[in-house]
């Protein structure tokens, strides 16, 4: 039996409601909002790359645009792949050890890129490892979500996981307006070593940055610190195990090397990934990725095993997959778009349509172009702040009415992006088409947000207290995969000169979504009927 003290609590039964207003509402609200910040900085860190990418073109760095648009989609990648074993950690490590470790570790890699960065020079490997283990902040949303689905009754589920997962999604918009303002100042004096020339103009929320000025890009990496580590403190002080949800999580010591045994374990499968992706295809080394952790997952020796084992039960679950697909449609859009935005921005409004020298029309660079610094936040902040909107709407109406209505909203939107990012991509002013671009873009976050919060809901309400948290936390490891082929796809439609494909492919699937989300649970005879 593990010792027992203030970070254990032993009787917890939300579902009571005296013991809630007693004693439940007071700890998971503690809980949750230590979880948030932690939540919000792991995003933010996750998927600072983005961003980066965007100013390093202008800094020097020698790396190509498919470069650039690949370390945003490692970073993709191994944080969903991280999200495998992250699913399982709250039953086998605990939920204050697991959030407390979780969060100390993203100072690896916001330490190891922000003095990556310090220097135009650095191997393009060196920025591929930063970036496969900023992943570990991509993995820490399904620990988080699953930890705090445990802590609220049923009746709030969509509360409870809106406003850790909405919030938390924060970590996007706030790192999308940080960045470039801390890339300005030499915050850290020489510690963070000498800023760097800009070789080009470049706006930002502040104005624009004309080429010449000093730029310190290492900050990049170097001010998540000053939040990592007083929430790696307030983790462990604050946050609590309950027992009832993980009997014997073992000194912390020994969870600790529980947490980093199995993130080792994704950490390996989503640097094979990326390498086979190379000899059999995006398409076939995401499933092969997928397979291979689980199936090491389950070869793991000792007494995580039997829990393993216990909690793979989800699989034959077939809600697992309809609601894994259906949190595709919103989180994984979601998280794609904050990923892919950013340097979409930069290569279809960065250059122009004109006439050249043989009379054959060619892209030239725009002058006027919009900065990505200055506007990708938007969409995320919209699709994070209505994120709990969704949830609270979905408690109210049933959780499956919500996300069909979003669904058919996300087809059209999708259809009429592609649609203006082709004007745009061969027009000779393609700034004429980018307030519309925008447009979309936001309808297309918030729509997404909103159904993130009807997703968490329906989930809550069909699992039991043992199976949702897994289910929560493998359903967000898929779709998180959207981190990875949202750029991916758009890298590789752009180059190809069709931007416009990739918004259509995403329209199909949303359509595809429709059907199953009407066929599970709003169907007369459904066996479940909007949850």
């Amino acid at each position: 039996m593990a010792t027992k003290g203030s970070a254990y609590i032993e009787k917890w039964d939300v579902e009571d409601k005296a013991f809630w207003e007693k004693e439940g509402k007071q700890v998971a609200s503690r809980n949750l909002w230590i979880s948030i910040p932690s939540l919000l900085i792991g995003f933010a860190v996750w998927l600072m790359w983005g961003m980066i990418t965007t100013q390093m073109k202008n800094l020097g760095f020698d790396f190509s645009t498919e470069q650039l648009f690949s370390l945003v989609a490692i970073a993709g990648l191994s944080g969903a792949t991280l999200r495998i074993p992250a699913s399982f950690m709250i039953r086998i490590a605990g939920g204050r050890n697991t959030v407390f470790l979780t969060t100390a570790l993203l100072m690896v890699p916001a330490l190891g890129t922000g003095m990556a960065l310090m220097e135009p020079g650095t191997p393009y490997w060196v920025f591929q490892l930063m970036a496969l283990l900023s992943g570990i902040g991509g993995g820490n949303f399904a620990c988080s979500m699953s930890n705090i689905s445990t802590f609220f009754p049923k009746s709030q589920q969509g509360y409870g996981l809106g406003m850790n997962a909405g919030l938390g999604n924060f970590g996007v918009t706030t790192m999308q307006i940080l960045i470039p303002l801390v890339m300005t100042v030499g915050l850290f004096g020489p510690l963070a070593g000498d800023p760097m020339i800009l070789q080009s103009a470049s706006g930002t929320l502040v104005g624009r940055i004309e080429a010449g000025s000093e730029t310190w890009i290492q900050n990049a990496g170097f001010i998540w610190l000053l939040m990592l580590i007083p929430l790696a403190f307030a983790g462990w002080f604050g946050m609590n195990n309950l027992n009832v949800v993980t009997p014997e999580p073992g000194h912390p010591l020994a969870a600790f090397g529980k947490i980093i045994g199995l993130y080792a374990i994704a950490l390996f499968t989503a640097a094979v990934g990326i390498y086979m992706m190379g000899m059999i295809g995006m398409w076939l080394a995401l499933p092969f990725t997928i397979i291979l952790t689980l199936i090491l997952l389950r070869m793991i020796p000792g007494s995580i095993q039997p829990n393993i084992k216990n909690q793979f039960k989800i699989f034959r679950n077939k809600h697992t997959w309809s609601m894994t697909v259906l949190y595709i449609l919103t989180f994984g859009s979601f998280i794609g778009f904050s990923a892919a935005l950013p340097l979409s921005i930069t290569v279809i409004f960065g250059k122009m349509m004109q006439v050249g020298v043989d009379g054959e029309m060619i892209r030239v660079v725009n002058p006027d172009a919009p900065s990505a610094l200055t506007w990708a936040w938007i969409g995320p902040f919209v699709g994070a702040l209505i994120r709990p909107v969704g949830g609270w709407i979905s408690d109210k109406v049933g959780g499956s009415i919500v996300t069909q209505i979003i669904s058919a909203v996300m087809v059209v939107a999708s259809v009429a992006t592609g649609y203006v990012m082709m004007q745009a991509y061969n027009s000779a002013n393609p700034n004429d088409y980018f307030m519309v671009f925008m447009l979309l873009f936001i309808v297309l976050f918030a729509a997404s947000g909103i159904g993130n919060g009807s997703t968490f809901r329906s989930i809550g309400v069909i699992f039991d207290q043992q199976m949702k948290g897994p289910v929560l936390g493998w359903t967000s490891a898929v779709a998180a995969y959207g981190a990875f082929i949202a750029p991916k796809v758009m890298g590789a439609q752009i180059k190809a000169g069709t931007p416009e494909l990739a918004m259509y492919g995403f329209a199909v699937f949303y359509a595809l979504c429709l059907v199953i989300n009407w066929w599970f649970y709003l169907r007369k005879s459904s066996e479940i009927y909007n949850p």
